[in-house]
């Protein structure tokens, strides 16, 4: 019979997961059934006891999973930290987003803006408070374009057929999206790194083979896949 690692994971992890897919499976035994989404939700579904054996969210919510016994203790890793960038449609112009005046600009002139979901996700919390400091939420509310996750919200910009919308989510995100470019990460002032940290689900039947996926995923061997997929190294 086969056995199946279960993930629950934020987006920004789907890139790396999907890339050591095949490694994982092989070295493990297993197959992966894998579920990837805004932090917040993904949080809710283990909660609520949707099949888990590992668990990647933030740092801080895999410490506080931790400390209520949700996520076995010892198990947790570092992938590293995933800065929030600003995005447009592959092949159009690129913006200049290096200041907050020049994102103000960018954001006002954009017809559409495409981002996850600001209740749940990280880079939509986030953002949302990035279009407050700017003073434009309310101005920008009819453009505002939200989606379940970054990813999502990618591929739906990468869609659509207006050459002037502009997209904010986490650069794992918009790297792994076919169609869109990555302009930079957000201004200095407004920057947000956020660190992802993968942990065994407590209850998990299969806690030695989710700890060695989870080894793959954060091994020195595979530094280059997650630098290249948008991660930065752990300090």
């Amino acid at each position: 019979m086969t056995r199946f690692i279960h993930l629950l994971s934020g987006g920004a992890a789907q890139g790396l997961v999907n890339n050591l897919k095949s490694s994982i499976e092989t070295s493990t035994n297993t197959q992966l059934s894998c579920t990837f989404g805004a932090v917040g939700l993904m949080k809710q579904k283990l909660m609520e006891g949707a099949p888990c054996d590992v668990v990647i969210l933030t740092a801080a919510l895999i410490e506080q999973l931790t400390a209520s016994g949700q996520v076995l203790a010892g198990s947790a890793r570092n992938l590293g930290p995933v800065k929030t960038g600003v995005a447009v449609k592959q092949g159009t112009p690129h913006p200049q987003v290096q200041t907050a005046d020049q994102l103000k600009a960018a954001m006002l002139a954009a017809t559409g803006i495409y981002f996850p979901d600001p209740q749940l996700a990280t880079a939509g919390i986030h953002f949302m408070k990035v279009l407050n400091g700017l003073g434009i939420a309310d101005t920008v509310a009819s453009k505002l374009r939200p989606f379940p996750n970054g990813n999502t919200a990618m591929n739906a910009m990468a869609a659509c057929d207006d050459p002037h919308v502009i997209g904010c989510t986490q650069v794992t995100e918009i790297l792994i999206t076919a169609g869109v470019d990555l302009v930079d990460n957000l201004p200095l002032e407004f920057e947000l790194a956020t660190m992802y940290t993968a942990g065994v689900r407590s209850t998990s039947t299969c806690a030695v083979e989710a700890q060695a996926m989870i080894d793959i995923l954060t091994s020195p061997e595979q530094a280059a896949l997650r630098a290249k997929g948008g991660f930065l190294p752990v300090a």
